[in-house]
């Protein structure tokens, strides 16, 4: 009974992708048609006037090529999860130069304006996936087209046989609405196979991004450190260092005032003690900012459970993960999930949080999958120069994904995901 009932909703669904699949692909061949209709209405024996409709083809396809690649690419990730990276080149900065000219990476304008409008059209003709584009444009339509066009063909023949009452043109309406309903659900599906083996950047481009991505990459990195060496020099100065300088000012006036005034001695000693207590407490509190010893020691889910335990939330923590990863890759998780908690009872003032921790095997091979809820006000995103922009650059050294769901008024749901083949 549940099949009979999934099946035409089933159908139902079939049909509408079909027919923008239909729709997207054949957007090239409407404007031939519509390029052959005025060629053949200013045909006049003069063959100059017949070029303008084929120029305006032309022209057409090209603009509309990638258009419709973007419409394919949405579809698909919509319709079937898989993501087919667009490889477009990305445009430098336009850069103003001494001598007042702009240079866009091609040649020099004498406007901002003049030079990116130079460098956009410079960058979309000199872009493979622009003639990679323009080929799926082509095919698309003779293998996407072909095969959605099924379904409303079906469609058409039953309506053409159901209006004559001849028992040979019902016979052709009862075989178009088989052919209809039975070619719905399936005929849109090979836009799946034929958008990634035509959409997807070839291993030039592939490479020239992740090129790029390394490069973006390794300067995060830089700036990361030097920022990091700066917050342990600062703390290191304003707190340990002055407090040393003070023990050492301390101990030297004891030592001058022990046979003259043992009593004032004795309470610099004791003031001496204190602070190198609150030294040593500050030290330990600097390295555990570094590299938190139980997270060395017992590995990210302990590390993770104690730092639950020292949360102001009530915080639940559950891990399957099996053998320890990397350091790096642990240490980058825990400070990670430190990150949103801190957030989490700072800014959103939640009450209650869960942590997950768990391993993942896909297809492209095993990883570390942390999620991290909370009952907050929510509106939590990334901002340029935040701590969440930081937490995913963070993880972008590893190829590690930041995925945060925060929509106004709460719950937020943060999920990090690392690749680690170690696992």
């Amino acid at each position: 009974m549940r099949q009979l009932v999934s099946w035409p909703v089933s159908a139902a669904a079939g049909f509408v992708r079909t027919c923008v699949v239909l729709v997207v692909s054949m957007l090239v061949p409407a404007v031939w048609a519509a390029a052959a209709g005025l060629w053949m209405w200013w045909w006049g024996g003069n063959p100059w006037p017949g070029l303008a409709p084929l120029l305006w083809a032309c022209v057409g396809t090209l603009a509309l090529s990638r258009p419709i690649c973007r419409m394919t690419r949405s579809v698909v990730a919509k319709w079937t999860g898989t993501v087919i990276p667009p490889g477009y080149r990305q445009a430098a900065p336009v850069v103003r130069m001494s001598t007042g000219y702009w240079w866009n990476g091609f040649s020099y304008e004498r406007t901002s304006r003049d030079a990116r409008r130079d460098q956009r059209m410079r960058l979309w003709w000199s872009d493979p996936a622009t003639w990679r584009d323009l080929r799926f444009a082509v095919i698309a339509p003779f293998t996407l087209g072909v095969m959605a066009a099924v379904p409303p063909a079906g469609v058409v023949a039953a309506v053409v046989g159901f209006a004559h009452p001849a028992p040979a043109m019902r016979l052709i309406g009862v075989l178009g609405v088989v052919v209809a309903i039975g070619a719905a659900p399936y005929a849109w599906r090979p836009v799946r196979p034929v958008a990634v083996r035509l959409l997807r950047p070839s291993p030039a481009m592939a490479l020239a991004d992740r090129v790029d991505e390394l490069t973006a990459q390794r300067a995060d990195t830089t700036v990361a450190q030097a920022a990091e060496i700066r917050r342990i020099e600062r703390d290191l100065h304003d707190g340990a260092q002055a407090r040393m300088v003070a023990l050492g000012i301390s101990l030297a006036t004891v030592e001058k005032l022990m046979e003259t005034d043992p009593d004032r001695a004795k309470a610099l000693l004791r003031e001496a003690r204190a602070g190198a207590t609150a030294s040593l407490a500050e030290l330990r509190d600097l390295v555990r900012g570094i590299s938190p010893p139980v997270l060395t020691e017992r590995g990210l889910v302990d590390a993770v459970r104690a730092l639950a335990l020292d949360s102001p939330l009530e915080t639940a923590v559950s891990a399957d993960l099996g053998p320890r990863p990397d350091p790096p890759i642990e240490s980058a998780l825990y400070f990670g999930v430190a990150e949103l908690l801190t957030n989490a009872a700072k800014h959103a003032r939640a009450t209650h949080a869960g942590i997950s921790i768990a391993r993942t095997s896909t297809g492209t091979g095993a990883g570390i999958v942390v999620d991290v809820a909370d009952d907050g006000t929510g509106g939590a995103g990334v901002r340029p120069g935040g701590g969440l922009d930081g937490l995913r650059r963070r993880l972008a050294v590893f190829d590690g994904t930041l995925e945060i769901t925060s929509p106004a008024g709460g719950p937020t749901h943060v999920r990090m995901v690392v690749p680690c083949e170690s696992l």
